[in-house]
């Protein structure tokens, strides 16, 4: 490395300075009164019957909250006389096997002492329906022996593609409870018709599984729970559709529209399915999604503790470092990025010695007129994003910004 390490040695890393970003981000102080609350006033706890087992379907983000979510629906599900039990539905995820999927859920906090209900685990699916088209629509077999089956997601822009139903409820009972089977079907044509088949599959489910409401929640831009609601079956197609639109308007950004180079302390599938949000970063993995800043080339200096090896989502930076690299467990990706057929989100970017290559490698590469006024951002990761590192050339844009605050003075970029 002795040759990059003399090709980098003159470029110049920028003193950056903190700011915080604001947004319009309503939040419940209530949580667990909020799901009782939803649940009883939607009068969806009617359709459980005393005696009925019921499948509470759980997936593999990070949601706000989830383990009260999971424990209030659960107790109220009691109440109502019913005896619940948790799925893993994560398709694929947790390397597609059901030890794994219930590791996924005790390190999201959905433990079973945690919940108060067992975890029944397994990768085995059934056939319900097919689309025209032949595409199979597969649910796990544990929630379709149950008598009743309840889904808990939130509800937000997918990553991938756009359409008038795209992460939330209807996705998790079409590719989270179809595991790897379901999963694999509903991403055979790619993201370019996953709008279409992600409510036509769902449709199928909802009419051949015993599945009675969704909990969805909403988040704000800091990763707090907006609004928490429970949608009836019957109305899912109709409902994901307006709250989608509402989710949307409560995403956070970076507040600048383009600039060089950004760099991302951690990814991990924890933050998001892609390693990092492209909704947030604008590198899209597909060209069925587009959005976010605009952005020369992107950095990523390290994987989260939860992501465990998986580096999906690390195709899609410029450069990162050896440290990051050496800390992935390749199967754990290839099992993502196989079942959707997405490939960019596995390969590897160039990989550089330390923490200061891989940003120098970026600032000298993303082609500024100037590189002493090169335009960086620094986030902790795409989740993490009221607080940002903004470099000197940046300063009076956030100035003229009414959403950024500057809070800290001019600072050398402290990396390894």
């Amino acid at each position: 490395m002795d040759i990059i390490k003399e090709i980098l040695k003159d470029i110049p890393i920028p003193r950056m300075v903190k700011v915080r970003q604001n947004f319009h981000a309503p939040q419940l102080e209530d949580v667990a009164d909020a799901v009782r609350k939803t649940l009883n006033e939607t009068n969806v706890m009617a359709k459980i019957s005393e005696g009925d087992s019921v499948a509470v379907a759980v997936g593999s983000r990070g949601l706000a909250d989830l383990p009260v979510l999971v424990r209030e629906t659960v107790r109220e599900i009691k109440r109502a006389g019913g005896h619940p039990f948790i799925v893993p539905a994560m398709g694929s995820h947790g390397g597609a096997t059901a030890e794994g999927q219930t590791d996924v859920l005790h390190q999201l906090g959905v433990t079973e002492g945690a919940v108060e209900a067992p975890i029944k685990s397994s990768m085995e699916v059934v056939k319900i329906g097919e689309l025209p088209n032949g595409l199979p629509v597969y649910i796990d077999r544990n929630a379709n022996e149950a008598d009743k089956i309840v889904v808990i997601n939130r509800i937000k822009p997918h990553t991938a593609f756009r359409g008038p139903v795209e992460s939330g409820l209807m996705k998790m009972i079409t590719i989270g409870l179809g595991k790897q089977k379901g999963a694999e079907a509903a991403h055979a044509f790619s993201f370019k018709y996953m709008a279409e088949h992600v409510p036509e599959m769902a449709k199928i489910s909802l009419s051949k599984a015993p599945i009675i409401f969704g909990l969805a929640s909403l988040e704000n831009a800091y990763d707090k729970i907006a609004k928490i609601i429970a949608v009836p079956a019957e109305d899912l197609e109709t409902a994901e559709p307006e709250l989608l639109m509402e989710a949307k308007s409560l995403m956070p950004k970076i507040h600048f529209d383009e600039f060089d180079v950004l760099i991302v302390d951690e990814l991990g599938k924890d933050i998001s399915g892609d390693g990092m949000d492209p909704n947030i970063t604008g590198n899209f993995a597909t060209p069925y999604a587009a959005g976010g800043p605009d952005i020369k080339r992107t950095v990523v200096l390290g994987l989260t503790e939860k992501t465990h090896g998986n580096a999906n989502g690390i195709g899609m930076a410029d450069m990162t470092t050896k440290a990051a690299v050496d800390e992935i467990i390749w199967e754990k990706g290839y099992a993502n990025a196989l079942t959707s057929t997405v490939i960019e989100v596995i390969k590897l970017p160039m990989v550089l010695e330390t923490k200061e290559l891989a940003v120098k490698a970026a600032i000298k590469t993303c082609n500024a007129f100037d590189l002493n006024k090169v335009k960086a951002v620094r986030i902790k990761n795409t989740l993490d994003i009221g607080e940002i590192w903004i470099s000197e050339s940046l300063i009076e844009e956030a100035k003229q910004n009414n959403n950024l605050e500057i809070i800290s003075d001019l600072q050398e970029l402290v990396l390894d």
